[in-house]
């Protein structure tokens, strides 16, 4: 594991830790090195049934434990977040029912090298809501309250949440957490009827000023094929997929 890596993993960890809690029953357990978001209010979407471990050893110990802590409550997709590199981890998934379901990239980028935001950059609410990043994220991958359900409603820091309106109406999203140096990057997104207007590059400008101006020296994320491009010209590069192995029961 490369130390890029490493700190990437670390704040996967650090933020998973901070979206559990506004739907009930949702919580989040640690094991030996393994961690775990269960979010039953959404038991079929795996994205927030989510495990991050540290090493292929504690994944293996931990799988059964995993299995059934997510068995009792009821969650009937989740996934295990893999390096391209644990082929271990990846035998280990396939042979305990887990299939490839997506292959994110993760990026990361120098904050000394990001463009400072431009003054065409879109102004983020200055009071930014859960509810209005939950409902962005929903529309934008064409879903009916999952990232709602994650989200709450609750009033985000402007420090760390930003939210693009057009005519009003919310319409891109972008959420950033500080670990260790690392000014991570999540929920990124934009409505549908918004895109190509610049708007989720624009607040990356913005919310990457504020991270290194807040003392952090990177920035990392994961990103899907059609957010690759947009980072990639926002300073990020690649450094190889981490894909997610789900395991998912029929919906009753």
């Amino acid at each position: 594991m490369t130390p890029e890596w490493e700190r990437m993993l670390a704040s996967m960890r650090a933020f998973f830790r901070t979206i559990t809690g506004p739907s009930e029953g949702s919580h989040f357990v640690e094991l030996d090195g393994v961690l775990a978001t269960v979010t039953p209010a959404v038991p079929d979407r795996s994205l927030p049934n989510s495990v991050v471990y540290e090493s292929e050893p504690q994944l293996e110990a931990t799988l059964d434990g995993l299995t059934r802590i997510y068995d009792q409550a009821g969650v009937r997709a989740w996934t295990v977040w893999t390096p391209f590199y644990d082929d271990r981890a990846r035998d280990l998934l396939a042979a305990a029912g887990h299939v490839l379901d997506a292959n994110p990239e993760a990026m990361t980028a120098e904050l000394a090298q990001v463009e400072a935001p431009r003054e065409t950059d879109p102004e983020p609410d200055p009071r930014p809501s859960a509810a209005d990043v939950g409902e962005i994220n929903d529309r934008a991958y064409g879903l009916t309250k999952t990232f709602s359900v994650v989200t709450g409603d609750a009033e985000l820091s402007p420090a760390h949440a930003y939210v693009g309106r057009v005519d009003g109406t919310p319409a891109a999203c972008v959420v950033t957490n500080d670990h260790g140096g690392d000014c991570s990057v999540w929920w990124v997104a934009v409505a549908p009827e918004a895109r190509g207007r610049g708007l989720a590059a624009g607040l990356m400008r913005r919310a990457l000023h504020d991270g290194r101006e807040r003392g952090c020296e990177v920035s990392t994320l994961q990103a899907t094929k059609l957010g690759q491009p947009v980072y990639e010209r926002l300073g990020y590069r690649r450094l190889g997929a981490i894909e997610m192995w789900e395991r998912r029961k029929p919906a009753a």
